[in-house]
């Protein structure tokens, strides 16, 4: 079998690899026709320069698994890839203390003026006064996002006498106390507190533009802000404005909205600190994440289960008869997670029906998987999601049950959060086991799930669902399909909308505000 590098990979996970396929280097491939190459390898390995379209994929004629040697997967399309079977993996733990040192190294960079002053001293300028710094050391740091990386970081600011405060409602408030770290019930609270603010959130459409001109407007004067999670969380032009006017007493990026970049506007201020995304370039990460990598695809191309499979469904080790479940059950948990209000604590899977007689434990790995994507730093795996579950507090169970209810098969979710409980369940259905999500919160539905989903709770009376459709179409929001559930007339209602795009928050608040809605939650799938 034939192995394709494009990018710059370990040399332990490079001879790895040669022990048991024909390995090519080509670099050449990473910025430019990657398509026209393709067709003749079984593996592909590439890091973040790669872009892995459907158009390479389409050209790949035996193709069987595509690894990025490190944590983040946007370069590649792993929708794409699973229709044609491809297995995508990753490196889902090689960066992560050389990111949290990164944040740390740019936190004291800024503090000090360290860049700065080591450029006017090379231009033969001694320049003490100009380059006054700040200590860490009684300052508030506010961190965005508690995962893995932004706990590694937070332990670390404390050993320098930093208090610190973090936003992250995914995190349970007796998890925080664990890290010492005070937990804030919004962003704005962080904002506004914190005289170092850090960032460490995976990009989605939730967290795209996340901090802009009115977050950056509340952020104390003279307060710093760091990014090494993602770029495009950060309004880049509201940072510049920002740092113009003198809100923002500095910055330090490592990740920018398009990369890579070599003209950008804030270039032009001395109080900011830009490195080219170097949180994984050490020498330990490159080596954890090259030989991870490299064994990843060793037990792809022999056949055997791969661990860090983020779509473990092109594998070839899974059941059959669990096979068919795996993605309703990872939807499921992405569905639970955006219906709970506040952080869960814990899941609960119950398998009913012929389901049950099998070993369900990949179901609940996957469902754990779709419960954490998205609101942690890194891709979730069914290797690290148990790692991520505890370090997050989070108790998982199991209970199974032979005797089903009003289905063959029924897969059902439950949660406990810190301010309730919420539940959600789907089957498969028809020769082609079409996925069917079958309960929301606790209300009958019958729908397949959506990328994109809505869930309105509101009292029934006449005239919301034009309501809705009237607000959604001015702001030119197709609606793709609606369902309402009740259980009685004039009771508590359940409207279920799928529409074509992602809805604006502001576009959320206003049918809230025009129906009366008790609750709204709109899930983004991850597909």
């Amino acid at each position: 079998m034939r192995i394709l590098v494009t990018e710059p990979l370990s040399e332990n996970g490079v001879e790895l690899l040669r022990r048991h396929f024909q390995v090519d280097v080509r670099e050449d491939l990473a910025t430019g026709g990657l398509a026209e190459a393709i067709a003749p390898y079984d593996a592909l390995i590439v890091r973040s320069q790669t872009r892995v379209t459907p158009e390479v994929l389409a050209a790949a004629e035996n193709l069987k698994v595509v690894a990025r040697a490190g944590i983040g997967l946007d370069n590649v399309d792993v929708e794409a890839a699973t229709r044609r079977g491809v297995m995508v993996v990753n490196a889902p733990q090689s960066n992560i203390i050389s990111a949290a040192e990164h944040t740390v190294a740019l936190l004291l960079a800024q503090a000090r003026n360290i860049p700065q002053a080591d450029a006017a001293l090379r231009r033969g300028e001694w320049a003490r006064e100009r380059f006054q710094g700040v200590e860490l050391s009684g300052k508030t740091l506010g961190v965005v996002g508690v995962g893995r990386v932004g706990s590694m970081v937070a332990h670390r600011a404390l050993a320098f006498g930093m208090r610190v405060i973090a936003f992250d409602p995914f995190v349970p408030r007796d998890r925080a106390r664990e890290m010492g770290v005070e937990l804030m019930p919004t962003l704005e609270a962080v904002l506004v507190q914190s005289d170092f603010v850090t960032i460490h959130l995976p990009r989605t459409p939730e967290t795209e533009g996340m901090i802009g001109e009115r977050e950056l407007a509340l952020v104390k004067p003279g307060a710093r802000l760091v990014n090494t999670a993602r770029g495009g969380i950060v309004d880049e032009d509201a940072l510049a404005r920002a740092l113009k006017d003198g809100r923002l007493a500095g910055v330090a990026l490592d990740v920018f909205d398009q990369e890579p970049v070599t003209e950008h506007q804030l270039f032009e201020f001395e109080q900011a600190v830009l490195t080219p995304h170097l949180g994984a370039s050490t020498v330990e990460a490159q080596d954890k994440a090259g030989t991870a990598i490299a064994e990843m695809v060793r037990l792809a191309l022999t056949g055997e289960f791969v661990p860090y499979a983020v779509n473990v469904s092109a594998g070839t080790e899974v059941p059959d008869a669990v096979r068919p479940f795996l993605s309703l059950a990872e939807e499921l948990g992405a569905i639970l997670n955006g219906l709970a209000e506040g952080a869960i604590r814990s899941i609960d899977c119950e398998y009913l029906g012929r389901i049950a007689e099998v070993d369900t434990r990949m179901l609940t790995l996957a469902a754990l998987k779709g419960a954490l994507a998205g609101v942690v730093h890194e891709p979730v795996s069914f290797v690290n999601a148990p790692v991520i579950a505890a370090e997050r507090g989070i108790a998982l169970s199991e209970t199974k049950s032979t005797v089903g209810r009003d289905y063959v098969n029924l897969v059902s979710l439950r949660a406990e959060t810190e301010v309730g409980e919420v539940a959600v369940a789907g089957t498969l259905v028809g020769k082609r086991d079409g996925e069917r999500l079958v309960q929301v919160f606790d209300f009958d539905v019958d729908m397949a799930p959506a990328r994109h989903m809505t869930f309105f709770l509101y009292e029934d009376r006449p005239g919301v669902i034009g309501k809705v459709g009237t607000v959604l179409g001015d702001a030119r929001v197709n609606i793709a399909g609606a369902q309402v559930a009740r259980k009685g007339a004039g009771g508590l209602a359940l409207m279920a909308v799928t529409t074509d795009t992602h809805i604006p928050q502001a576009v959320l608040d206003g049918i809230a505000t025009e129906i009366g809605a008790d609750q709204v939650r709109q899930v983004t799938l991850p597909r």
